[in-house]
């Protein structure tokens, strides 16, 4: 699973950073996916932070 965060929609909740530290980080005052992280797998704590996005900034892409 491809994870990625669309900046022009996070409004920084910071719950991706929260939820999923290993793979999201708050940086400049918005969510964004660390480096080299991108590929998750199929990651329940990623799942869960991007269902719980306040703003649905967070996509997720199967088979990637």
């Amino acid at each position: 699973m491809k994870v990625s965060v669309d900046r022009s929609l996070c409004y920084g909740s910071a719950e991706c950073a929260y939820r999923a530290p290993d793979v999201f980080a708050f940086e400049d005052g918005y969510g964004t996916v660390r480096p080299g992280r991108t590929e998750v797998g199929d990651a329940p704590e990623v799942r869960e932070a991007a269902e719980r996005c306040p703003s649905q900034a967070i996509t997720l892409q199967e088979g990637a």
